[in-house]
């Protein structure tokens, strides 16, 4: 695995995820330090803060590194790709691209996480699509038949993980997403084939 790398993620879930899927693949530990969390797409393009992350790139590269940028597709993956290659011509920086869930289809990690748990705790998500269409369903007379809102994708991972784990204030600890072990094998799968366009990716650009 190279030594010299810098990885950009957008929050703390992605910085957990992607290290710990490295540390899987290579067999090494990973230094933090070289998975950077940009608090959102955004902030990596502003001219607000951009600079700092210009300067990270810039070091990597003359000293012969490689940068990563892993974020989400969100609603338009074309459009989140033609920005963010659009910022990398701008302020000629060098770096890879890839974006949640496979890097070819609109979505964010939460859509990979939920292609890539334990199949046999594929029940626990069903319940949960029953618990959508359930709430598609209820009409309430004081929102003047607005459809309740769905909770996000984050809300249905961190319930699916709450399901699968105890109720002590340790065991809630892990739910969250700077403390999610996901090579847990009882709740992950990090040899799915859904996997197979990010491993391809990290180890055409990090071996």
């Amino acid at each position: 695995m190279k030594e010299l790398f810098k990885i950009f993620v957008e929050g703390d879930a992605d910085k957990r995820f992607i290290s710990q899927l490295l540390e899987f693949l290579f067999k090494t530990s990973i230094d933090q330090g070289n998975i950077i969390k940009t608090s959102g797409w955004n902030c990596l393009v502003s001219p607000k803060t951009e600079e700092v992350y210009v300067n990270q790139m810039n070091r990597t590269s003359a000293d012969g590194g490689v940068n990563l940028v892993i974020f989400d597709a969100d609603a338009d993956f074309e459009d989140r790709k033609k920005k963010l290659i659009l910022w990398k011509e701008r302020c000629h920086v060098d770096f890879e691209l890839f974006l949640f869930p496979n890097n070819k289809d609109t979505g964010e990690l939460e859509d990979l996480l939920e292609k890539i748990i334990n199949p046999e705790n594929q029940p626990v998500m069903d319940c949960w699509t029953s618990y959508e269409e359930a709430l598609k369903q209820v009409v309430l007379p004081w929102r003047e038949d607005t459809p309740l809102t769905l909770p996000a994708k984050k809300t249905k991972i961190y319930a699916y993980l709450e399901a699968l784990l105890g109720t002590s204030k340790t065991q809630k600890e892990k739910i969250k997403e700077p403390n999610r072990e996901y090579r847990n094998k009882d709740h992950w799968d990090l040899d799915a084939d859904t996997l197979n366009n990010l491993v391809v990716f990290l180890k055409e650009h990090l071996s």
